[in-house]
């Protein structure tokens, strides 16, 4: 089993966004001096109620504080970007990373960026499409042309390419049945959310299975399951330190319609104890390796991504909930073999 750390870098209004930068190489150092895999983040722009900064000039500069860990784009928000501008990126990031970068990609679902980047609704899937398989011709291919109503290439070769070959892994974000199934066939993996119950993902797993079988694809080498976890002294304390600002992060998603794209009925418009049932991670180091242990018995991750900071959290919490799980949970976890490949 590997380990990564997901850095959100959300923060309230009006923060100190140079104090909280510092914040994050203060965990990003953290992870990697006790030895995790890898540190990750992701994107949203327009986003009301918090401070962010971008994703790609931060994952650069935290190619400086990782080490040998390995750096995720988890995940860029694909279709609304050029994709010139996505290979470019990436592929320099790539160069930044020393060639230990994974590109991971999402459609994403909030009207107010699609409307920002002049998206339409009934060409966000497609533009989504279209933009990665540009990519990865971008990052493969010596004389490309293209032309639709994205871009226009003629015999085009691309400034940067990646040191991987032919691409870094590209994991897809995906949350609803239909998504699911697109990540089978477009991406080299299935990067699990964080948002639905457990019982949802273990339902969806046999449509990701059936859609790689009909793409003539394997089951991935890796398959990365993000979860929100705080380790604590036990369950109570856990839910204690966590359960505000989890609580406050999710009536965000509520209201920018996270939860209209997760599978069945599911809704983040209840109380927090519901919410957090066969969702989160909370508990003692015990406790959450027993709430982890359906990620790969029952689902067949191998690639944990763990959130255990917030926004508005103070730091010091985050901190002594990396100290447990790299103390005390990362050693069992790397006695773990998934048993559902």
């Amino acid at each position: 089993m590997k380990v990564g750390l997901f850095l959100t870098n959300q923060n309230p209004p009006g923060s100190d966004m140079v104090a909280a930068l510092e914040a994050q190489y203060v965990m990003t150092r953290l992870a990697r001096d006790r030895g995790w895999d890898a540190v990750a983040s992701g994107q949203h722009y327009l986003s009301e109620g918090m401070s962010q900064l971008q994703l790609i000039p931060f994952l650069a500069r935290l190619a400086a504080e990782a080490g040998a860990m390995t750096g995720i784009v988890g995940v860029l928000l694909a279709g609304l970007h050029h994709p010139v501008e996505v290979a470019e990126c990436i592929a320099s990031l790539d160069v930044i990373w020393g060639g230990n970068l994974v590109f991971g990609v999402g459609l994403g679902y909030r009207d107010v960026e699609f409307d920002a980047f002049n998206v339409p609704r009934g060409q966000r899937v497609r533009r989504f499409e279209q933009c990665l398989e540009i990519v990865k011709r971008l990052w493969t291919e010596e004389a490309v042309t293209v032309e639709n109503d994205v871009c226009r290439l003629s015999k085009v070769t691309l400034t940067c390419r990646p040191v991987q070959r032919p691409h870094p892994p590209i994991w897809v974000a995906a949350n609803s049945d239909n998504a699911v199934r697109r990540a089978a066939r477009i991406g080299d993996t299935w990067f699990i959310n964080p948002h639905a119950t457990t019982e949802a993902i273990k339902r969806q797993m046999p449509l990701y299975r059936e859609e790689l079988a009909r793409a003539g694809k394997p089951f991935p080498a890796v398959l990365p399951f993000f979860k929100e976890i705080l380790c604590a002294k036990d369950t109570r304390t856990a839910i204690d330190i966590a359960g505000p600002y989890l609580d406050a992060k999710y009536r965000t998603y509520a209201a920018w319609g996270q939860d209209a794209v997760l599978p069945g009925n599911d809704t983040f418009r209840q109380p927090l104890e519901s919410l957090l049932r066969d969702r989160f991670v909370l508990g003692s180091p015990e406790e959450c390796y027993e709430q982890l242990r359906p990620c790969w018995e029952e689902v067949g991750a191998n690639f944990l991504v763990l959130r255990t900071h917030w926004s508005g959290m103070p730091v010091a919490h985050a901190l002594a909930s990396m100290r447990l799980i790299s103390d005390e949970l990362l050693p069992a976890l790397r006695r773990v073999t998934s048993a559902a490949r």
